[in-house]
């Protein structure tokens, strides 16, 4: 079953070296996702799964030793999912090695680590089913969640400014805030879609896996830097 759950932001920025000179921005965004890894470690695990959205190759199962890569944003970094395994899987989506580069600075070593790249379409009934078979994985399954809120919250956002944008992004947080499954279920996936909110779907598979786990939550950072709704929050 689901005994925790962290949810954080995938902007590649994170990563100090992508960033580069504008790291500093995203401090405060760092330190919030850390607190929340510090909740899973909390947590002793038996095992943590890290979903997070993907475009079609990177969709479905990544094993533990899985690598990625931020060459695409100009920087020779490489992570690795976990423990090094003798075998080479297909790279991780950018979402994934986001969080395998938060797991390795936390210095992850609790439980074994797998991935799972989610497509951003995907439909609600889908996620919060795949949700419960990974609550059903182990006997203490924790997750990090993956996720941006919509991209238009602002002129200058990816998606320009749409004004429907900051209502989804407050209702996401509220829902993540007080680890409310139903809210998360409620939230519009064509709308999700229209805001080019890529966490909408991992949120719901979290919503899937928490059904009945009688988890708390707490939200830890709610911004919009660069026009893009950024949320971290833990479940326990």
């Amino acid at each position: 079953m689901l005994v925790a759950a962290a949810v954080c932001p995938c902007p590649p920025l994170l990563v100090p070296e992508v960033a580069a000179g504008a790291a500093p921005e995203l401090d405060t965004l760092r330190d919030a996702c850390a607190d929340a890894l510090g909740v899973l470690t909390a947590a002793r695990p038996d095992l943590l799964i890290v979903i997070g959205p993907a475009d079609h190759a990177g969709r479905g199962p990544h094993p533990e030793g899985s690598t990625g890569t931020f060459k695409g944003f100009g920087v020779d970094l490489g992570v690795r999912l976990g423990r090094e395994k003798a075998v080479a899987y297909r790279r991780l989506p950018p979402s994934l090695a986001v969080g395998a580069w938060l797991l390795a600075r936390a210095q992850w070593a609790e439980a074994p680590v797998e991935g799972l790249g989610v497509g951003e379409p995907l439909e609600t009934g889908r996620c919060t089913s795949t949700g419960r078979d990974l609550a059903a994985r182990a006997d203490r399954v924790a997750l990090l969640v993956m996720g941006d809120g919509s991209a238009c919250r602002t002129l200058k956002a990816p998606g320009y400014l749409d004004d429907r944008a900051e209502a989804f992004d407050a209702a996401a947080a509220h829902a993540l805030g007080t680890a409310d499954p139903d809210a998360l279920i409620a939230l519009d996936e064509s709308l999700a879609y229209e805001l080019k909110a890529a966490g909408r779907a991992p949120w719901q598979v979290l919503a899937g896996a928490a059904e009945g786990a009688g988890l708390a939550g707490q939200l830890l950072y709610e911004d919009a830097p660069y026009g893009v709704g950024y949320l971290v929050a833990t479940w326990s």
